[in-house]
């Protein structure tokens, strides 16, 4: 079996976010998959005495063990109880119920000789190839499909200049707008202190014979597809095969350096954490 993984902070002077595992229990049942993209913490008092990190730390180490351990829970019922975990280690120091409680996108995968079970929550990606080398996208778009006038203000956002006051004043607007939509009812999800949310991810499985290889990426990487259109996702698998997860996240980084200003290529960013599991059967 090969597997590569790959992860590279947006800022070396930051924390890197996101977090990756790959556990293949001794026993050669199958194995499982873990990539958390943890969401940044805006500036000012979030109810929480923990960094990102430490959450997903946290909610990943639950994810890797309870994928592997038990098999007969499901990948929602096991989101939720990593969630209920995680909330549980820092629940008597921490206000839980802000909205900006530490939190995180997942891609969860669990296979063994018959089936492979996939599990997507939020903006991260999870790309499943066929033995004949049909790839499969599987995405949660509700980030990205917010109502079409809060997308309108996003464009607006990003078509004013880096660092002038009418972007940060219209860009602290639109930022109001997307937090009203945080794991809310018509709006989007991401894996905090609630457990229910594991209900909202995107979840299926697909017959073991049918799958040849996967591959997982945070949104940092994915730009590669969605913000950079260097290819589709088809073409973006076919790179991660060839050339690895390292070679995606540096062929990444140098479209970002080409066009500092997201003048070309708007995002939110210049640069944001990036993180990539391959895995070929």
């Amino acid at each position: 079996m090969r597997i590569e993984l790959a992860t590279e902070p947006g800022d070396p002077a930051r924390p890197n976010e996101d977090y990756a595992s790959v556990a293949l229990p001794a026993s050669g049942q199958g194995g499982s998959l873990v990539l958390l993209d943890g969401v940044t913490l805006p500036e000012g008092a979030v109810g929480c005495l923990h960094s990102v990190p430490w959450f997903t730390a946290r909610l990943g180490g639950a994810l890797s063990e309870l994928s592997v351990s038990l098999r007969d829970m499901t990948l929602p019922e096991i989101l939720a109880e990593s969630i209920s975990r995680t909330a549980e280690a820092h629940s008597s120091t921490c206000d839980l119920s802000h909205p900006r409680t530490p939190q995180a996108t997942v891609v969860l995968v669990r296979w063994d000789a018959e089936r492979v079970e996939h599990l997507v929550l939020s903006d991260s990606a999870l790309l499943l190839a066929g033995p004949r080398g049909a790839v499969t996208a599987v995405l949660d778009r509700r980030l990205a499909e917010l109502p079409p006038p809060v997308r309108a203000m996003r464009d607006q956002v990003r078509a004013l200049p880096r660092g002038s006051t009418e972007r940060e004043v219209a860009g602290r607007a639109y930022a109001a707008k997307v937090e009203a939509l945080r794991n809310a009812e018509d709006g989007f999800f991401t894996a905090a202190a609630d457990p229910s949310a594991a209900l909202r991810a995107v979840a299926g499985e697909t017959a073991r014979a049918d799958v040849a290889a996967v591959a997982a990426l945070t949104d940092g990487a994915g730009r590669w597809t969605d913000t950079f259109r260097e290819g589709d996702w088809t073409d973006c698998f076919a790179l991660l095969r060839k050339e690895g997860p390292q070679h995606l996240i540096d062929r990444v980084r140098e479209l970002e350096t080409a066009d500092p200003q997201g003048l070309a290529f708007p995002r939110g960013k210049r640069h944001d954490d990036a993180a990539v599991v391959y895995a070929e059967f």
